[in-house]
């Protein structure tokens, strides 16, 4: 048998209506015969119409306003739907990538251009450097053939050193090509200087300056327009400072006569 304690708890859910049927029964036929509950119930339907006209209302029992909190805290909750991040479609990244792509292929044809440029340039100082030679060397194989070509051998001055040069010179042109072998390597800051003596008797005219390599071969070509029109007496090799001098500073060391 419920005691009155078991039956006051059911009280606040008569009074809202929400005893299960099992319960409501017995509840009503103790309500009938407690005083002591009709008071209660009695209060709690005065209550309820105070509420119901006041935005305040009455505190509820203790007991019934936990029994209340208990049947709200055992009622499902909705579940606030998760939040999923949007993905943008891949459609929605095309201008993006087609920008992306626009540009680096703006950079590749900007290399592209830049290495062509630099190739045409290069090409085009080879084919000019080719052409120079080429006439240089027509020039040279002129002078060589040339019948009016001067040509002299050239000899150490005392004859005892094994050294040799040969000259070839064309007055007309100003052409001038020297070969040598046999020739020591000269001292530091020192080189060989070749000169053009005149038959009119002038001071010697300076015609280029070398160095042997390692085997001792030297060549010297090269087109004298100053000296275009003077015809040589004789030439010869003096050893001199690297930066060259304006009229012979040492004896010479080879000397030739014309052939």
């Amino acid at each position: 048998m419920l005691t009155h304690e078991q039956f006051a708890d059911d009280l606040t859910l008569y009074s809202l209506g929400e005893l299960d049927e099992g319960r409501n029964a017995e509840f009503r036929q103790h309500l009938s015969e407690c005083a002591q509950c009709q008071r209660e119930y009695q209060q709690m339907q005065d209550d309820f119409s105070l509420l119901a006209m006041s935005v305040t209302g009455s505190t509820p029992p203790a007991k019934s306003r936990d029994r209340l909190l208990a049947a709200v805290a055992r009622e499902p909750r909705m579940r606030q739907p998760r939040m999923v991040p949007s993905r943008p479609r891949w459609w929605s990244l095309a201008p993006v990538f087609a920008t992306a792509v626009l540009a680096a292929f703006a950079i590749l044809l900007w290399v592209e251009n830049n290495d062509l440029r630099d190739e045409v340039e290069t090409a085009q100082k080879q084919k000019s450097a080719s052409e120079g030679e080429l006439e240089k060397s027509r020039q040279m194989f002129a002078a060589l053939t040339a019948p009016d070509a001067m040509q002299m051998t050239l000899i150490p001055a005392k004859g005892a050193a094994k050294s040799q040069g040969h000259v070839v010179y064309q007055k007309g042109t100003g052409t001038l090509m020297f070969f040598a072998s046999n020739l020591g390597m000269p001292p530091e800051k020192k080189a060989y200087q070749l000169w053009l003596i005149p038959m009119n008797g002038h001071a010697p005219m300076p015609a280029g300056m070398f160095k042997p390599d390692a085997s001792g071969v030297a060549m010297v070509s090269m087109h004298m327009q100053d000296v275009a029109g003077t015809e040589a007496k004789n030439f010869a090799v003096t050893l001199e400072d690297e930066a060259g001098s304006s009229s012979p500073s040492e004896p010479a060391i080879m000397t030739g006569q014309g052939s």
